[in-house]
């Protein structure tokens, strides 16, 4: 059965046992109010009251019913935008840091499961791969940049021959390997991030959304039964930020994306799919990746709606990627199909910044969530502990409103999508 308050989902229906927190129906007060339960949000709250500080952390649903608990589960390093044009928006010295950043988040991750037992299935090990020939070019010149420039010698570039020896589809000519990233069960590391937090000091309230907020040297942010005074407030909803701060939600659009997961298929049937149990991704525009979980079975996932809908019989039509990858499982069963929402901005950088010198916010993870949550969480808690440089170099990072206002942006996104689609295609 789901973990109560979640998603149907192969995650929800494995998820460990976690106490449920109560709904705010009173007048609370802390030094820093957290908006939101995904990775982002119990990130920054841990970070906060690791420091010493009183936390409160609101969440509408229940911790890590959004992307955090039902995502691909890839933890790898950079942002989804990449590295060059990201040079093209802060220069190259700031892209480093912000490279030598997400580097840091995916050791946090390995730190925070040993440090707090987080029993979660990681994995280390993720590969990108090449269907085409410029795709094949384009990896080949990605690590050599990343070796030359950026001293990142944890990838590196596997020829089509090793390629099929670790994964059993005919499909890619070659790719990447980076033994520094990896994957997860991304709910029960959610719930373990949550747990930490709580044993910390933090108090968590679930039902209870953010409605608004208003501003001054106390903040003080409404829900439909409470109220949470603050001298700090960390916006980290994401794709759900919605009404709560309109002005960060004109600067994100929620797309859709679709995994299924196999029944169980066997121990050695499923290591014969990927032999060195990595996580993988394509690099086309619209994606498939993949990987296997703990119990044998594989996840995959593929498919992006960018009209906010969902497709009719995503299972079906996933079901056909995967078999486009790995034409020998046509035998076998879909256990399980979900979907959810990721929030992306223009240019696929992350958004992070201030509303007031008191009010903080993070989103724009464009797919790249796993691992920079967790590390912009302690970001945005030394910045709140008076030592922002590091959040700052975010912060340069400049950002426009997705055209077309709340009645035309999407339509315009989804006629835009059209291209890269036909990209992918040729």
């Amino acid at each position: 059965m789901p973990r109560a308050g979640h998603v149907s989902s192969y995650y929800a229906g494995s998820a460990h046992a976690q106490p449920e927190h109560p709904r705010l129906e009173q007048t609370v007060d802390c030094d820093v109010c957290v908006v939101g339960g995904g990775l982002a949000g119990v990130s920054t709250a841990l970070n906060l009251a690791e420091r010493g500080l009183s936390v409160v952390l609101l969440e509408e649903h229940s911790i890590g019913w959004g992307a955090s608990g039902r995502s691909g589960a890839q933890a790898i390093c950079g942002v989804a935008c990449g590295e060059a044009k990201l040079e093209r928006l802060i220069g190259a010295a700031d892209t480093r840091r912000i490279w030598d950043v997400t580097v840091e988040g995916l050791g946090l991750i390995r730190r925070r499961i040993a440090q707090h037992a987080i029993d979660c299935d990681y994995v280390a090990g993720q590969m990108h791969v090449a269907i085409k020939p410029r795709q094949e070019r384009e990896l080949r010149a990605w690590v050599d940049d990343l070796h030359a420039n950026y001293h990142y010698d944890a990838i590196r570039f596997v020829e089509q021959q090793e390629m099929r020896s670790l994964v059993a589809s005919e499909r890619y000519l070659g790719g990447t390997f980076d033994s520094a990233s990896g994957h997860l069960h991304p709910l029960n590391y959610t719930l373990g991030l949550a747990a930490a937090a709580v044993r910390a000091g933090v108090r968590i309230f679930e039902g209870s959304r953010a409605l608004s907020f208003e501003r001054g040297s106390t903040v003080r942010v409404a829900t439909s039964r409470g109220e949470v005074r603050c001298a700090h407030l960390a916006l980290c909803g994401n794709a759900y930020i919605g009404g709560t701060a309109p002005q960060l939600a004109r600067k994100i659009m929620a797309v859709g994306t679709y995994i299924v997961a196999t029944e169980p298929i066997g121990a050695e049937r499923a290591a014969a799919l990927i032999r060195n149990n990595a996580a993988v991704t394509d690099i086309n525009w619209v994606l498939d990746y993949f990987r296997r979980s703990a119990d044998h079975r594989l996840l995959f996932g593929g498919r992006v709606s960018y009209s906010g809908l969902d497709p009719f019989n995503t299972s079906h039509a996933t079901r056909a990627r995967m078999l486009a990858v790995f034409p020998q499982l046509a035998d076998v069963r879909i256990a399980q199909s979900w979907g959810g929402y990721v929030d992306i901005t223009m240019n696929r950088a992350p958004h992070f910044g201030r509303l007031e010198p008191n009010v903080y916010f993070l989103q724009g993870f464009s797919g790249h969530g796993i691992a920079l949550t967790g590390i912009a969480g302690q970001l945005l808690a030394e910045a709140i502990a008076g030592t922002a440089s590091r959040f700052d170099v975010f912060a340069k990072i400049p950002h426009r409103d997705f055209p077309g206002g709340l009645a035309l942006r999407r339509p315009a996104l989804v006629l835009a999508m059209l291209w890269y689609r036909l990209r992918d295609v040729l």
